[in-house]
């Protein structure tokens, strides 16, 4: 035997655990129960508030051999931007999500992704095969205007901003 006598281990932060995994399964219990609100889902609140799209565009992105995406409108196929591979790191990884998404699901590529501008200058991104829309102002000013720019010209500019507009057309 050692010297040392038994550790035990301290009563208080028991107790305090014990409070907080009980304060979380009671806090669970009212949202369930419609005691407490939900969070805020954009999506519902713009449905409720009967907000609308003040402009969108259908877009398609497909890679290029040298490693570009080139994002393409469907209105006459027109291309809306290209993006070389090094550049436009927050779009590339928001479309591999999305990829994945699709080949988890067992989709195909070939349906179109929503990009829209709400009245409440909110600006999201669906999936138009999955459902999924991600709110793109959630990822910063910058992250936003990277597929700003990929709106409608008059749209993407008053987004974006004069000094970051790309080549959207």
């Amino acid at each position: 035997m050692s010297g040392h006598g038994e550790m035990q281990f301290p009563k208080g932060a028991l107790w305090g655990a014990a409070a907080v995994i009980g304060f979380a399964f009671l806090a669970t219990l009212a949202v369930r129960g419609g005691i407490l609100p939900q969070v805020a889902d954009p999506q519902a609140m713009r449905a409720e508030a009967s907000i609308a799209p003040v402009a969108q565009r259908d877009l398609r992105f497909l890679d290029r051999a040298d490693g570009a995406v080139v994002v393409e409108t469907l209105e006459g196929v027109t291309v809306a931007t290209v993006m070389p591979a090094s550049e436009q790191g927050f779009v590339r990884g928001v479309m591999r999500g999305l990829a994945r998404e699709r080949r988890l699901k067992n989709v195909g590529m070939e349906a179109p992704f929503r990009l829209a501008l709400w009245e409440d200058n909110g600006l999201t991104l669906t999936d138009l095969a999955t459902g999924r829309q991600i709110e793109l102002g959630a990822f910063g000013a910058t992250n936003r205007a990277a597929f700003a720019v990929m709106l409608p010209p008059a749209f993407a500019k008053a987004q974006t901003g004069p000094s970051r507009q790309s080549n959207a057309q």
